[in-house]
């Protein structure tokens, strides 16, 4: 059984904050400072360039890929870090076309994030030769997949209203009709359990600024089914990739496995905050965080509805069918948020309607949903959402 009360203490959660936004970034594990200050002062100072060997950080990537491998269902090995989300969702989706060359192909759908969408465009607008995205509605994806899709392109849970994506029955039926299937993990890994070698999924990629609580611009992963681990070409052949790096060879040649997945040289300060995040999830069972996940959305659900009348539910009524976030609407939910936040309760908005909300068993008890119910509703009876300077757009929403 998860020692939650022992997760939360992990963390440095500010005081007077009800913090319902590690769906978007996590809190800082306040062993990460300590770890972080290590690798500056005593690598990177006491080592200078000696500290790739001694302190083992080129080798850092595919150990911290191990052990997001565990919390994702995938094997030793088959899991690498480094770069952004971005740039793997292109090294994937570049791999998985070459592999099915038959098709031109990628379909996806209307409620995947933006960014995915973007790599894909410019991917095709790049190869050209009738390749074409092909967007559908969520609840759409099934019936569209067919003989000439040549990827399955699908973030697992919807980034605005937490709706969760059957990630095994719709990569067997993209297998069925010949489509291989690349999965985005952003708002899986760390929420929920999620099994990619369960579900045969081909390819799989995510960030770690998240649930995984790596801390801004912390860097993403990808994972490569063994099946494909030898075959998959990456696109992007950055030197990291490469069979011998420091051979310094003018052809490319690539590494073996997912080690080929590398491209440029990782973020070490950033992965040694993830490194300390990891350690909090040693003792955790993601069946433990997934029934508590459900215990505070129904909740915070339960309550909202009760309280603020004139907010509409965006996200799916069964728990079952989300992620392990809820979303709310309202024509003014961008200064109700605001005023949220003034008011102590962090969490965010989405265009055009949407107030989200991110519940994080690791640190988030039952008392601060019950509280963050509370101040809600007193903002939406009082009506103290409606002041000018809650409605002044900031860079980030």
């Amino acid at each position: 059984m998860t020692d939650f009360a022992a997760t939360r203490a992990a963390f440095h959660l500010p005081e007077g904050i009800i913090y319902l936004d590690g769906n978007s970034l996590g809190p800082l594990p306040k062993a990460a400072a300590a770890r972080v200050g290590r690798t500056v002062t005593a690598e990177w100072g006491d080592m200078l360039i000696r500290a790739w060997n001694r302190a083992g950080w080129m080798e850092m990537p595919a150990r911290l890929g191990d052990r997001i491998g565990r919390l994702i269902g995938a094997p030793p090995g088959t899991v690498v870090l480094g770069d952004t989300l971005s740039i793997k969702v292109y090294q994937a989706l570049a791999a998985a076309l070459e592999l099915n060359p038959a098709r031109r192909v990628i379909l996806s759908d209307t409620g995947n994030f933006p960014s995915d969408l973007y790599m894909a465009d410019g991917l095709v607008r790049t190869l050209g030769d009738g390749y074409e995205l092909r967007t559908v509605p969520p609840e759409e994806v099934e019936a569209a997949i067919g003989p000439e899709t040549a990827v399955l392109m699908l973030t697992e849970v919807d980034y605005r209203t937490g709706r969760l994506h059957d990630m095994a029955a719709l990569t067997a039926k993209a297998h069925a009709a010949g489509a291989l299937t690349v999965w985005d993990l952003a708002h899986s890994a760390g929420a929920l359990p999620v099994d990619v070698t369960g579900a045969g999924a081909d390819f799989a990629v995510g960030c770690t600024y998240k649930y995984l609580n790596s801390g801004p611009g912390g860097p993403a992963f990808i994972h490569v089914a063994p099946r494909w681990a030898d075959r998959a070409r990456p696109a992007l052949s950055g030197w990291l990739g490469h069979e011998a790096p420091f051979a310094f060879d003018p052809a490319y040649r690539p590494g073996r496995g997912i080690e080929r997945m590398r491209v440029g040289t990782p973020p070490v300060l950033q992965m040694a905050a993830l490194e300390a995040a990891l350690d909090i999830w040693d003792g955790v069972d993601m069946a433990d965080v997934r029934a508590r996940s459900i215990e505070l959305s129904q909740a915070f659900v339960a309550g909202v509805e009760a309280a603020c009348p004139a907010l509409v539910l965006a996200s799916p009524r069964d728990p079952a069918r989300r992620g392990s976030q809820v979303s709310f609407r309202h024509p003014e939910g961008y200064a109700i948020m605001q005023a949220l936040i003034a008011r102590g309760v962090i969490g965010d908005f989405r265009a055009p309607d949407i107030l989200r909300f991110g519940f994080t068993p690791l640190y988030t008890t039952m008392e601060e949903v019950a509280g963050a119910v509370a101040i809600l509703a007193e903002i939406m009876e009082k009506g103290l959402w409606d002041r000018a300077e809650y409605r002044v757009k900031a860079a980030v929403t």
